[in-house]
């Protein structure tokens, strides 16, 4: 499939997603999401990749949707977008693989629920990140305001969706809301080295790692733990070449 929203690139079995609308600073419309479904359901499909890094085209990560476009939406249809974009951003939490975001510039909005739906964030020091969304009365619509919490801590969360305050990279990573910040140069050098690292690793125990742990947030840690304790038998089964009935 041709991609009119996205590039994509495959550099030793790690793929490169780029937003590129970078005249509107990447923002989001409901063809980029059709474009997303699309290429997350190629990577499971082929699995010709063992990692993925999603970055923006030229100096914005992704300034999100057009808040001022929702607010004419009816509800209803409010409603619909609301799901299509919380589908779109649970694929790339629950794709198999690990994905890391490089963030360029600005995460607002949408564009900062991207980022937070990746499993590991690297944002460049001239990055950005909030969700302003209730300075037009509204409130985020891809799953913001359940993922922030459970990234950076209910305080820290309210304070970033009630304030609507913009924070940089530096305050993004006191707070635990990306894991390393560096110059714009070394962005994505940094980011392909890191999936790099993760991909010399046995691909089955990584996949195992991302499934159980995010699966233990949904359900649990009991339930979490279970799950921990049969990946890891179905892990040496596979590396022992035997098959056990215990």
């Amino acid at each position: 499939m041709l991609y009119r929203y996205l590039k994509v690139d495959i550099e030793n079995r790690i793929g490169i997603l780029t937003l590129n609308r970078p005249d509107v600073f990447n923002a989001m419309c409901l063809e980029f999401f059709r474009e997303m479904d699309v290429l997350l359901g190629e990577v499971v499909l082929k699995r010709e990749i063992n990692a993925l890094v999603i970055t923006g085209e030229g100096e914005a990560f992704s300034a999100g949707g057009n808040i001022s476009e929702m607010i004419g939406m009816s509800p209803g249809k409010a409603r619909q977008s609301s799901r299509i974009v919380q589908a779109s951003f649970n694929k790339v939490e629950n794709i198999e693989i690990p994905v890391i975001a490089a963030v360029n510039g600005y995460a607002i909005g949408g564009g900062c629920e991207l980022a937070m739906a990746c499993d590991i964030r690297i944002a460049s020091t001239e990055a950005k990140f909030g969700l302003p969304e209730v300075n037009m009365g509204v409130i985020p619509g891809g799953g913001g305001s359940q993922r922030l919490p459970r990234l950076i801590g209910l305080s820290n969360a309210l304070y970033m969706l009630l304030t609507a305050r913009l924070i940089s990279a530096q305050e993004a990573f006191r707070i635990h809301l990306v894991q390393k910040v560096v110059s714009r140069r070394q962005l994505m050098d940094e980011a392909m080295g890191m999936a790099k690292k993760i991909t010399h690793k046995n691909p089955d125990a990584i996949r195992r790692i991302k499934s159980v742990t995010r699966a233990g947030l949904r359900f649990g840690f009991e339930k979490g733990c279970q799950l921990e304790s049969e990946a890891l038998g179905s892990l040496l089964e596979r590396i022992q070449g035997i098959k056990t009935n215990d």
